[in-house]
């Protein structure tokens, strides 16, 4: 007998699990498809989770290299890269069955196996063995996040030239590593095998690093990373990748001047593209845009009543929290409630030391939106808890509006960027001007008063500047 659901999701990343939790909280019969054996998504197996957990390692061992500069005497310092990747993979086990534990308690039931259309309120489970499963679907929500892209004629193998995913797995530090593409993922993968010792350099096509990014906070950011030894090919163009016996050449070209790079390693760092394939969207008619996205409206829902989509699949940053945020409030409208998600409030967040966070509108963006601006600014050189810690490289940038004073977006390269950067999200959430941060109190020596300080620089009258 063919089970039957008011919702199902298919696809178990951040976006994926977390709707289909709020889906059952709000009384709905749930089910999570999900193909990869464990919940999480790329978020959890092979993204956010074991980076973080190697640019943690890494960063702590550079960081004992360096004590005796701080009066720490120490022996010998080895890396052990076994023990660190099983580290990364024990973090990544107990999140992901965390995951599952969660579904198990909210009671959505989970079928391991890939998910697709039969029609539109029947969906076709396969698992690893091909044994088909059939189930009857009131709402469907598409959830399948996204897959990272290769340069054209350059084949991925996991094992000289890598993604993300094979960036993660290397059984041992390249004594030299090209990065091709200079945007987060590439720039924090850089920088945990530039760490525990790999010779790194990033090719970028453009002028500049991290597109997208408040420009000064990009320049700064590349001062720093420069800094700290990994070197920069910018506005060069990769011609072709050819394996050799001892890693490949990379072939890249400048103004017409040709340049080759030879390395053990070459990671392929130039974006992801919706994962929608396997799904049979064209049995139900549901509709892509140019880029392969599933188009939806504001609400959600595709060109089919009862079908939905969030995440990497539609447009939009392809962000584990943005999708966690599109899961809950279509969860909450498919409910009869009103979800929503504010776009103008998502924070972005680069996981290197120092750390780079951003959220709102650009110095870019305003300029060409026409709207008239404040800035205030605030260096972490006068921070006492950074100057307590010697960790002071970076700063904080805070936009607001001329006339009203309202945040439009701040940005910032500093210790503990990612979580700073919260108090700014709250703030415009609210609607809050930089004097109402100005006039909050916080405690001392911390961090935040940065974030204090530039918002009292907005009407420059900070204190410590």
């Amino acid at each position: 007998m063919t089970e039957k659901f008011q919702a199902v999701v298919i696809g178990g990343g951040p976006g994926g699990y977390v709707c289909a939790i709020r889906l059952a909280q709000l009384g709905l019969k749930t089910a999570c498809i999900e193909s990869r054996g464990s919940l999480g998504g790329t978020c959890l197996n092979v993204g956010c989770i074991p980076s973080k957990s190697l640019l943690n390692l890494s960063e702590e061992f550079h960081n004992v290299k360096n004590l005796s500069s701080k009066g720490i005497e120490i022996g010998e310092v080895k890396l052990d890269l076994s023990k660190m990747m099983k580290n990364k993979d024990k973090a990544v086990s107990i999140l992901t069955k965390g995951v599952e534990f969660l579904l198990k308690k909210n009671k959505v039931s989970y079928f391991k196996g890939t998910g697709s259309f039969k029609s539109k309120n029947d969906i076709i489970i396969r698992d690893d063995k091909d044994k088909k499963t059939l189930i009857q679907t009131e709402n469907t929500i598409i959830a399948t996040g996204s897959v990272p892209v290769s340069l054209s004629g350059v084949e991925i193998d996991e094992k000289v030239i890598v993604s993300s995913t094979g960036a993660l797995k290397l059984q041992q530090v390249p004594k030299k590593m090209v990065v091709v593409g200079g945007g987060y993922i590439g720039l924090e993968m850089g920088s945990v095998w530039s760490r525990l010792g790999a010779e790194v350099h990033v090719v970028e096509f453009l002028d500049h690093i991290t597109p997208g990014m408040d420009k000064e906070i990009s320049s700064e950011f590349m001062k720093i990373l420069k800094k700290q030894g990994i070197s920069f090919h910018m506005q060069h163009k990769v011609e072709k990748i050819k394996k050799n016996t001892s890693g490949a050449i990379v072939s890249t070209t400048s103004n017409g001047i040709k340049k080759d790079l030879e390395c053990d390693v070459v990671l392929i760092s130039v974006g992801r593209k919706p994962n929608t394939e396997g799904l049979d969207l064209q049995k139900v008619g549901v509709k892509l845009d140019d880029k392969k996205r599933v188009k939806t409206d504001k609400n959600f829902k595709t060109n089919q009543e009862n079908i939905y989509a969030i995440g990497d699949v539609i447009s939009g940053p392809m962000l584990a929290h943005k999708a966690e945020d599109e899961g809950i409030a279509v969860a909450e409208n498919i409910a009869g409630q009103s979800g929503h998600v504010n776009y103008d409030t998502i924070p972005g967040v680069i996981y290197t030391s120092p750390e780079v966070a951003s959220i709102g509108k650009t110095e870019e963006q305003l300029k060409e939106l026409n709207v008239k601006y404040k800035i205030g600014k605030f260096s972490f050189m006068a921070n006492s808890r950074a100057k307590a810690i010697d960790d002071t490289e970076g700063f904080v940038k805070i936009l607001a509006d001329e006339k009203t004073d309202k945040v439009l977006g701040a940005h910032l390269i500093g210790p503990h960027a990612g979580e700073l950067i919260g108090e700014i999200g709250v703030a415009m959430e609210f609607g809050a001007s930089s004097e109402d941060i100005a006039r909050t109190c916080h405690a001392h020596p911390t961090f935040s008063e940065a974030v204090k300080e530039a918002a009292l620089s907005v009407d420059k009258r900070a204190i410590h500047s």
